[in-house]
């Protein structure tokens, strides 16, 4: 029997897998998320969202399409990985996923190809097409390039392409680098770690999502500070230390998660 049914869970509460229901938005989730959905449907262009590793950057993209995709006004284009070995390699991807069919096998006809699919999708039928690139760090300045040159695309009133980037940190001072990109961002947003109180708040709501009846707490307060101090408030952190506490605490047939627990755990990732 999993673990999680002899708890009481009707599922694993602390997966790391992008699932949207389980993600809890703390206060600068909600931000970016409301800031991120004002930026597409004025059509501003680049949104740009940082954050260091495990801070729910992709868990968030996940939750933006979700909320969008349900109207007919949206088009979406995901890429999970830029890591592209050119620049015609990244544009050929492009031209693929847009389902565009341009005259001949070039650069600069890729280049107006995608500029034709954009002005009818934008113009002609009034659609809103958004191209969300995640692990964005990954991107080469020409890659950088290319994105700069398609947002240069469009009308008196807005951008014809919709593009959010979530990348890490080290993204920031890369792009600082590229004339007229740095302007071209109609939103930057830095995703912050959880509080401790955040994080007692991601594990309860977890836990409850997974069927929990909180009758009694599965963690103490000593505990959760401990999972606090130890993560630094990275929600990725938090869920694989509580995953490896809830397996223990069957493992040891008990039936609260001490702070004592918690160490215990943390002194086997050093050995």
């Amino acid at each position: 029997m999993s673990y999680f049914r002899v708890l009481g869970l009707e599922k694993e509460p602390f997966s790391t897998s992008p699932d949207p229901a389980f993600f809890y938005r703390s206060l600068s989730h909600k931000t970016a998320l409301h800031r991120a959905e004002i930026s597409l449907r004025l059509r501003r262009g680049l949104t740009l969202i940082l954050g260091d590793v495990g801070t729910g950057k992709t868990t968030l993209s996940r939750i933006l399409l979700q909320s969008l995709k349900e109207e007919e006004g949206f088009i979406f284009h995901l890429i999970l990985d830029p890591h592209y070995k050119s620049e015609f390699q990244f544009l050929s991807s492009l031209i693929k996923m847009f389902q565009v069919k341009p005259a001949f096998r070039s650069t600069m006809d890729y280049k107006e190809a995608l500029e034709k699919y954009l002005f009818q999708k934008g113009v002609e039928e009034n659609k809103t097409v958004i191209l969300l690139i995640d692990e964005g760090q990954k991107l080469t300045p020409s890659l950088l390039e290319i994105l700069r040159t398609l947002l240069n695309y469009e009308t008196n009133e807005y951008k014809l392409l919709q593009l959010i980037i979530l990348a890490q940190m080290e993204l920031l001072p890369r792009i600082r680098r590229i004339n007229n990109f740095m302007d071209r961002i109609s939103l930057k947003y830095i995703i912050n770690p959880l509080d401790e109180q955040e994080a007692k708040e991601m594990i309860n709501f977890r836990l409850q999502q997974a069927g929990y009846q909180p009758h009694s707490s599965l963690f103490t307060d000593g505990a959760i500070t401990r999972i606090h101090a130890h993560s630094q408030g990275y929600p990725r952190k938090i869920t694989l230390l509580c995953h490896n506490a809830l397996e223990s605490l069957v493992m040891k047939e008990q039936s609260l998660v001490t702070e004592e627990l918690i160490q215990e755990l943390i002194e086997q990732e050093v050995r």
